[in-house]
């Protein structure tokens, strides 16, 4: 029997944009650090135990992979990841693609409308992903069926939304 692949994919929080600083720089927002926080708490006590987090460079996405980290019991440590920092959802699956075997539970810290894209893609619906949203999707197999063009709906949406009212549970 193949492995169950589980996939997070979180969304950054509300990031400040009067700072002024470039879109790397720019950081998040005090909406964001506490729905960032909520996500984390969410994933404490329904996600999966969590044993990869590849995260965007960005500071909004770093920090909010820091806050949410903190309610989990047993959080991997951030994987800052350039590939992360894209808004193309097949840049992502790539990534994905390209996982160790060893991983089998695995969170992207990263951007839209690539994180969208992909968890729609991969559940064959269309997911929302507003600010610090997250997608929680699993399957049967490799990370390498990931492939968005030819899996279009393979994978199982277990959980979408923005915690701490959503996610909507559907495992």
């Amino acid at each position: 029997m193949s492995p169950t692949r589980d996939l997070v994919l979180l969304r950054h929080g509300k990031s400040d944009w009067s700072t002024g600083t470039t879109d790397r720089e720019r950081p998040i927002g005090g909406r964001g650090r506490r729905q960032a926080a909520e996500a984390g708490a969410w994933l404490a006590a329904h996600g999966p135990r969590l044993d990869l987090a590849l995260v965007s460079p960005a500071v909004r996405a770093s920090t909010t992979w820091d806050l949410a980290a903190a309610h989990l019991a047993a959080p991997p440590p951030p994987v800052p990841h350039e590939r992360v920092y894209t808004f193309d959802a097949g840049h992502l699956a790539a990534l994905v693609a390209d996982l160790a075997d060893e991983h089998h539970a695995v969170v992207v810290v990263g951007h839209d409308p690539g994180l969208t894209d992909l968890a729609s893609t991969l559940a064959g619906t269309d997911v929302e992903m507003p600010t610090s949203a997250l997608a929680w999707l699993s399957w049967e197999g490799g990370w390498d069926d990931v492939h968005v063009h030819a899996r279009f709906g393979s994978a199982t949406l277990r959980a979408a939304g923005r915690p701490p009212g959503a996610p909507d549970l559907r495992a």
